[in-house]
Formats: C-alpha cells, sequence, structure tokens
C-alpha cells in the first residue's frame, strides 16, 4: 500500500520527473505530480509524492527542509482531501 506526501515550496520550474527523481534518492517513488493552475497550466508551487507505506518516514526525514532549485521545500503526510460543503 502506498501513502501520499505533501511537498511544498518547489521551484516553479520543476518538472514531475524531477521531483520524482529528488525523492527516488532516498526511497521509492511510486508516481510524483505537481499541481499546475487549471488556466495557465503553470505549476503553483506544490505536489504529491507517493511512496510505500514503510517509507513515510523515512522520506519526511531525508528531504523536509532540504533544497530542491534553491528554495527549501516542505514534506509532510498529506491530510485526506477536504469536502468543501
Amino acid at each position: 500500500m502506498a501513502k501520499t506526501l505533501y511537498v511544498g515550496n518547489l521551484p516553479w520550474s520543476m518538472s514531475e520527473d524531477e521531483l520524482a527523481e529528488a525523492f527516488s534518492r532516498h526511497v521509492q517513488v511510486v508516481s510524483a505530480r505537481i499541481i499546475t493552475d487549471r488556466e495557465t497550466g503553470r505549476s503553483r508551487g506544490f505536489g504529491f509524492v507517493e511512496v510505500e507505506d514503510q517509507d513515510v518516514e523515512q522520506a519526511v526525514e531525508a528531504m523536509n527542509g532540504t533544497q530542491l532549485g534553491g528554495r527549501d521545500i516542505i514534506v509532510n503526510e498529506a491530510r485526506p482531501r477536504q469536502s468543501k460543503y
């Protein structure tokens, strides 16, 4: 089973492949996606990385506060999506 990590403060120019590569140095990455603006297609500066359950703590410890593209990223376990209603 895989869990999702929230990754914030990403460089605007980072690709999903680059994000996956950065995390794959420490843990096995299931998937990585960067959230983009619907209208412009430009990165919103955050994304999600899916890792195996047993790798969650290791990924957070290894990556939280590290620099990617000159920016200190924030990494923590993603919270379930909240309903608007």
